[in-house]
């Protein structure tokens, strides 16, 4: 057995630390009521059969409607506290989802906010009392920060994130930490401390990853509101495997500074900290909370742009506020699954029918090509940071962590020259999108190629002309089956472009009626992998998700289309409890 600095292998630190949260889900009051031994695969059903008509009410409310009634003082935060961190611990027995509960710190934490408005009659701020849960690997003072690693267990934080400040200010209260995944790569979330966290609409399914186990308590609804991190679809992807919101900031608009990782110093692909949520009023509150505190006066790596209220939306002449929606349904590369399909025809169907939005066929612009580049920068190193701490506690390789690293064939250990010939391609590839994204629609010339850094001609009015924002598939399916996330260019696309990305619900499932294309032929060794995951049976029940993409610093602009399409057609603004 392989041992760590201090004597154990790896086998007994996780043994440890799965005691450690067993404890801490023991030591919540009311206790969390023990799971029944045979389980359906979709568990969503069973807190209705466990919990109390009280908790279920509370944490079945969305993020919104909770800083009302806590700020009126209809619910006290120790009530919502309770409910949360209840259905939180029965979430975690159910999907694997949470590392450790802070039942005493929150409880002490939601005292101090009742004493606070009991005596000020005022909320402390706009998150006053609001629930939160925490990915691990983002700094939590005086607790381990082990990102995933069994190496780095006992690593404690020296403080909080940044993030974690602001929002604490807000009112926030913090009461669970979340899975990810060995080494934050994966869309998926395993690793060896903790072991398989599961989506909870269908168990044989991943939630996503790698913030997936802030996916898989939102699903669950142990959670209203948590903090995830991006750099090639971690937010997104377990937003849409647990049908909730969960937004791709533009890089540098929130902190995060504070969290732990490795290759923290890479700066050729910038990973960014965002919001999933069980409501889309959820996000906005996350973002402007945080922004109107100004956080680049204490981080200078932000770009000082708080969050606009004001409509960013194009008005006619009468000031009907105007949308022009293009759809990119499919990469070229690898062809989404029937159930991807047929939740954007019917989005698609139902806003060609609306007046105000016009909707735009939207051609994929090299999605090979940015794959490419996007994986040659992501282990500049050629992932030997990764292979040293997890040569260092013995652990074994995770399956999605040999895919990314070990099967990868653009990881290598780049020369300074190498790096920054990717760095020219990637600037590149950005001008020639910009110059593609401008010529859909309109009689704008398209990109040559994306091998100049030197942007595409000046075009006057090309804000009037051009369409808002991007409807697309978040991944080639819905959630899929373990170990099998291998084809990340739905998500990673933005993250190398650094375009803002709303994921939301469509409200629709997988189900029998998206029966398997029986004469599609497949286009590549990528596409004929997916194409073999497909059977209906299999992704029973698995939310369908899809996502609006907007440009660089407009992520405002993809908040307001999504609100404006979710009236036109019908859509939920909240998960489905």
């Amino acid at each position: 057995m392989a041992s760590t600095a201090n004597g154990s292998g790896w086998e007994e630190i996780a043994e440890a630390m799965q005691r450690h949260r067993a404890d801490t889900i023991a030591a919540v009051e009311p206790t969390v009521p023990e799971t029944p031994t045979e389980l359906p695969l979709n568990v969503t059903g069973i807190p209705k059969e466990l919990l109390s008509e009280g908790v279920l009410t509370i944490t079945e409310t969305p993020t919104e409607r909770l800083v009302s009634q806590l700020a009126t003082q209809k619910l006290t935060s120790t009530q919502v506290m309770k409910a949360f961190i209840q259905r939180a611990g029965l979430a975690s027995k159910l999907v694997n989802c949470c590392t450790e509960l802070l039942p005493e710190r929150a409880l002490e934490r939601a005292k101090y906010l009742d004493d606070y408005i009991a005596e000020k009659k005022s909320p402390v701020g706009p998150l006053h009392g609001i629930p939160i849960s925490v990915k691990e690997h983002i700094g939590m003072k005086g607790l381990d920060l082990n990102a995933g690693f069994v190496a780095w267990v006992g690593n404690i934080a020296p403080d909080d994130a940044i993030i974690l400040k602001l929002l604490y200010k807000a009112g926030a209260v913090f009461y669970a930490r979340t899975t990810e995944p060995q080494t934050l790569m994966h869309l998926e979330t395993s690793n060896n401390i903790y072991g398989v966290t599961v989506n909870p609409y269908n168990t044989k399914l991943t939630p996503g990853g790698s913030s997936g186990g802030e996916g898989a308590l939102l699903g669950m609804r142990g959670s209203c509101l948590g903090i995830g991190s991006d750099i090639g679809g971690s937010i997104r992807s377990p937003s849409a495997n647990n049908g909730l919101f969960g937004l791709r900031p533009t890089a540098f608009r929130l902190p995060f500074a504070g969290w732990e990782g490795t290759m923290l110093g890479n700066e050729s692909i910038i990973p960014v900290i965002g919001p999933l949520s069980t409501s889309l009023e959820g996000v906005k509150l996350f973002m402007k909370s945080i922004l109107d505190q100004k956080p680049w006066i204490i981080d200078p790596s932000l770009v000082p742009m708080p969050w606009q209220t004001k409509s960013q939306l194009r008005q006619d002449a009468n000031g009907k506020k105007k949308l022009r929606v293009g759809v990119l349904a499919d990469d070229g590369i690898v062809r989404p699954h029937p159930p991807i399909l047929r939740g954007i025809n019917s989005i698609i169907e139902k806003l060609r029918s609306h007046s105000d939005i016009e909707v735009v066929d939207f051609p994929p612009y090299k999605s090979d090509e940015a794959w490419r580049i996007i994986a040659s920068l992501y282990f500049g190193d050629g992932g030997s940071e990764e292979k040293e701490v997890l040569e260092r506690s013995g652990e074994p390789w995770r399956p999605m962590s040999n895919f990314i690293i070990k099967e990868n064939p653009y990881v290598k250990a780049l020369t300074v020259p190498e790096l920054w010939d990717l760095t020219i391609q990637r600037e590149g590839y950005k001008a020639a999108y910009a110059t593609h994204w401008n010529s859909v629609g309109t009689d704008f010339p398209g990109p040559d190629d994306y091998t100049s850094t030197f942007p595409g001609a000046l075009l006057e009015g090309a804000e009037d002309k051009t369409v808002d924002v991007l409807l697309c598939p978040v991944g080639p399916g819905c959630a899929p089956p373990l170990d099998c996330a291998r084809y990340w260019s739905y998500t990673a696309q933005w993250n190398l472009l650094d375009y803002p990305a709303l994921v939301f619900p469509t409200g629709l499932q997988c189900s029998s009626e998206d029966q398997v294309d029986a004469d599609y032929k497949p286009r590549n060794e990528k596409d004929e992998y997916n194409y073999k995951l497909y059977d209906p049976k299999t992704y029973i029940d698995a939310p369908i998700s899809l996502q609006l993409v907007g440009r660089r610093y407009h992520d405002e602009m993809v908040v307001e289309p999504l609100e404006m399409i979710i009236q036109a057609v019908g859509l939920p603004f909240q998960q489905s409890p």
